[in-house]
């Protein structure tokens, strides 16, 4: 670790081991936190979540006392974010839309409309405080469903190419709110909903089966369900049985598959970048990823195993949720003018009754609805980690849903 005073304030800088050492224990910080406190599990707040906002809190309170900040390496959160991003794309086999197509259109569809409301709503601010209307538009979609990334590119784009000035620090600092509100609304949402409509979770439905000791599900979700678990739509909760334990060479197998599809994913977006066409490496590591996956399936060659891949997937995703949340700055939340802080009220406000009206009541009003509206807070104000973390919280509690984790993640990194 090394320390050095940076405009008259001692810096800490924490390199990438020590980056995503402190990630893990934060992580595990949190974990201890939910076990000890109830609140946390009673509204379903991440463990990821937890953990970070205390690194962060306590970064803000130092460098507000001027007795030291803390500074991260941030390579290592975007390979982890690649990573993650790469485990959705090999989760993607054909023979999911066969079952989830629907549902694809429609979670899409309201995203859409979403980002079209953020954006309007955006502008409606910016033009009552006689601001630049693209202002708005970098508080809206491009700040909260873009994240952290998104918001600094086209930050730096608006300030060079349209000359509004203090473009990337007001998208940086919307992503932050939005990342921290998406982690913290998104499970105790879902609560609610379960609450107020009786929502019957699949843990609820395996208790009253238990009781009645009947087991009338039909046929038909018996199927999809069954289909959903082996092709790796629902992560597993419960006890592994010995014989379903994932060895050593068989984790390596699959994350072999993993690097590979990151490889060549960073080679395809230097390319389309090199001429001069926009594609962010998640992006283009997750079509890679697709294409082996489903190469894989169609030949028969080889195999990727999506319990494998879902564990990679759990692992990069934790850890990158919590260094990312640690690496926050809430100093710039502080600094925040009315116009940006009235914006993102309104954006907060928007989003979450969204998912209940659009998600949840147009989706199905079930349970997958109900954990689609968790993970459609974390994506509309955060970014797809965000929704990823806040769909396994309330899965983790209530149980799996079907299509939840294939349909999320695919529309949102889109």
């Amino acid at each position: 670790m090394e320390a050095e005073a940076i405009n008259g304030l001692l810096t800490l800088k924490f390199n990438i081991i020590q980056t995503v050492a402190l990630g893990v224990i934060m992580y595990y910080f949190g974990v201890f936190v939910r076990s000890k406190v109830h609140f946390f599990v009673r509204l379903s707040i991440p463990a990821s979540a937890i953990g970070g906002l205390t690194v962060a809190a306590l970064t803000a309170f130092l460098q507000s006392q001027h007795i030291l900040t803390l500074h991260f390496d941030t390579v290592s959160q975007d390979l982890l974010m690649v990573m993650f991003f790469c485990t959705v794309g090999m989760n993607a086999s054909y023979k999911l839309f066969r079952g989830g197509s629907l549902s694809i259109i429609a979670f899409w569809g309201v995203c859409a409309v979403a980002a079209i409301f953020q954006n309007v709503a955006g502008i409606l601010v910016a033009k009552f405080f006689g601001m630049n209307h693209l202002v708005g538009i970098i508080g809206g979609s491009i700040s909260m469903m873009g994240g952290l990334g998104t918001a600094g590119t086209f930050g730096v784009l608006f300030e060079n190419t349209f000359g509004v000035n203090g473009a990337v620090v007001a998208g940086i600092t919307c992503a932050t709110f939005g990342m921290i509100a998406g982690s913290a609304l998104g499970g105790p949402l879902s609560e609610w909903i379960i609450k107020k409509h009786k929502i019957i979770t699949p843990h609820a439905e395996l208790i009253s089966q238990s009781e009645n000791n009947t087991g009338d599900k039909s046929s038909e979700y018996e199927e999809v369900a069954t289909f959903a678990q082996e092709e790796g739509f629902i992560p597993s909760y419960s006890e592994e049985k010995v014989e379903d334990v994932i060895s050593g060479p068989h984790l390596m197998k699959n994350l072999s598959w993993v690097l590979v599809a990151m490889g060549f994913g960073s080679v395809l977006s230097f390319n389309f970048n090199k001429a001069g066409i926009v594609l962010p490496i998640y992006l283009a590591t997750m079509i890679i990823a697709v294409l082996i996956r489903n190469i894989g399936d169609v030949s028969k060659l080889f195999e990727i195993d999506t319990k494998a891949v879902g564990m990679i997937s759990d692992i990069s995703l934790a850890i990158f949720v919590t260094m990312v949340i640690s690496a926050l700055n809430l100093k710039e939340l502080t600094n925040l003018a009315l116009p940006l802080l009235l914006m993102l009220i309104i954006q907060m406000i928007t989003v979450v009754l969204m998912a209940y009206f659009l998600v949840f009541k147009l989706l199905g009003k079930d349970y997958e609805s109900t954990v689609m509206a968790a993970g459609f807070v974390g994506f509309g104000l955060g970014a797809t980690p965000n929704a990823m973390v806040n769909m396994h919280t309330i899965s983790a509690k209530h149980g799996a849903p079907v299509k939840a984790f294939f349909v999320v993640p695919i529309v949102s990194a889109f």
